[in-house]
């Protein structure tokens, strides 16, 4: 399932807005559901108000009634294994488990995989007891 979500990710990128940076993002999860939600960066002139590419499949995932981040590919054309932001990583812990994987690609297909909970070993929760 991996490769699909790698063409996903790669696709979204088309949907980038990124006029300020030159940086697209793109992002596929596959979710609970069986399904594939992808998404793209959306940049706005007033910095910091846009947003990631993985915010944007995770909004996409929730509206489309899947409820878990089984996995992830995450895509950036000018960043071979471009990794989740730090925020990204706490978004996505919200709504999977620390053994859910993180792919990412670079241009030629190359993989580095690993782990959200070895992306972000100790992420805020709600487990207050």
């Amino acid at each position: 399932m991996s490769h699909d979500l790698f063409k996903a990710a790669k696709a979204a990128t088309a949907f980038s807005h990124s006029p300020y940076s030159k940086f697209p993002v793109g992002a596929a999860i596959l979710a609970d559901d069986g399904k594939v939600y992808s998404g793209a960066n959306i940049e706005n002139i007033a910095f910091p108000q846009g947003w990631c590419a993985e915010t944007t499949a995770l909004s996409h995932m929730i509206m489309g009634g899947g409820k878990k981040v089984l996995e992830i590919a995450v895509f950036a054309p000018r960043h071979p294994h471009c990794p989740p932001c730090g925020g990204c990583r706490q978004k996505l812990a919200e709504f999977a488990d620390a053994s859910a994987q993180i792919h990412m690609y670079a241009e030629d297909g190359s993989v580095k995989t690993a782990a959200l909970g070895d992306l972000l070993p100790m992420n805020f929760n709600a487990d207050l007891t």
